[in-house]
């Protein structure tokens, strides 16, 4: 598995919201959510129609998000393009 250098960029967040802020916005839908690690955004994943989540490391540069599913304990880090862990 390859290292990731950006895991110093993780910060204890607070959800933002329950949902993709974007879409809750919009009033449209999402398959499953993404927190980023850096400033606590929660977007939609890949699946969704919208990507709010890849949207978002876009926008800010924030590298690395977690699952923001119950019972998921993994996340990505755009920028090395690995997946992670957590305990």
């Amino acid at each position: 598995m390859s290292a990731c250098a950006h895991r110093d960029q993780i910060r204890q967040v607070t959800p933002q919201t329950r949902g993709c802020e974007e879409c809750m916005k919009m009033g449209d839908v999402w398959v499953h959510l993404r927190l980023c690690l850096t400033c606590g955004h929660v977007g939609c994943c890949d699946s969704s129609k919208n990507k709010h989540a890849t949207r978002h490391f876009h926008e800010t540069h924030h590298p690395i998000m977690r699952s923001f599913e119950p019972g998921e304990d993994w996340g990505w880090c755009y920028i090395d393009r690995v997946e992670l862990t957590f305990d």
